[in-house]
């Protein structure tokens, strides 16, 4: 891990390349201060792009990223066959030079390939996104064998940062009873809930065995992390992943 991105610990091919930006480095001021990489914020554009640019310089990027309009939902799209942003929370890529992308800042970041290193996606899973089946989609979008996949979850917020409402805990639960030991009540009221944990259920049962990561908390973490539940209004992460030639 560098000071301005964080790069997967996990068994991928060395031909797929992968990484979360954190806020370090950037031009962006005030609540947005650091690298942040969203357009949709309030941040000034001309800040905005030349963080994009920052980050694409410093990574040598083989392509601009396929930048989404992220909606909490369950759509996966081909990003070389996408143009100007989409509405969707997912993009995938059996190209080489093809880098997908999602924005976040507390939902959680999920990243697969194949141990062939024939395909790759990025996923932006929110409470909603993994009660509406975003994960289930990435990977039956990819067409591949649940083993033959692996996982990654990039940083999110913690379980002990989030509580929820009945009515979340609810939409797990209610489809998969495994998801119950994903929450434990909050002394105010609510539940404590960990996405790590839900978004490994909804692996696991996909056939996913090999799934790594999942390990920070983006709203105890600000020097390194935006985080819109601690701060409202703030800037996002990236999380990146394509294929490069052997």
């Amino acid at each position: 891990m560098s000071e301005t991105w964080i790069v997967p610990d996990w068994p991928a091919p060395d031909t797929v390349l992968a990484l979360t930006t954190t806020r370090t480095g950037g031009v962006s001021e005030g609540p947005w201060a650091g690298l942040n990489l969203a357009d949709h914020v309030g941040d000034a554009p001309g800040a905005v792009e030349h963080n994009r640019i920052r980050l694409g310089e410093s990574l040598g990027l083989p392509a601009s990223p396929c930048w989404l309009q992220q909606v909490h939902g369950n759509r996966v799209v081909d990003a070389a066959e996408t143009g100007v942003p989409v509405q969707a929370d997912g993009a995938w890529t059996g190209r080489h030079g093809v880098v997908c992308a999602v924005l976040t800042a507390d939902c959680l970041p999920v990243l697969l390939c194949d141990r062939a290193a024939t395909r790759v996606a990025a996923v932006h899973a929110g409470w909603r996104g993994l009660a509406a089946g975003i994960i289930e989609q990435a990977v039956h979008t990819l067409r591949l064998p649940g083993r033959e996949l692996l996982a990654w979850l990039g940083p999110a917020i913690g379980a002990d940062a989030y509580v929820v409402g009945d009515e979340v805990r609810g939409a797990f639960v209610g489809r998969q009873s495994r998801a119950a030991a994903a929450f434990r009540p909050a002394l105010a009221g609510g539940w404590h809930a960990d996405l790590y944990a839900l978004a490994r259920l909804r692996l696991t049962a996909c056939g996913i065995a090999t799934i790594s990561g999942g390990d920070w908390c983006t709203h105890r973490d600000p020097e390194r992390f935006y985080s819109y539940r601690r701060d409202g209004v703030t800037g996002r992460m990236a999380t990146l992943i394509w294929l490069r030639d052997r």
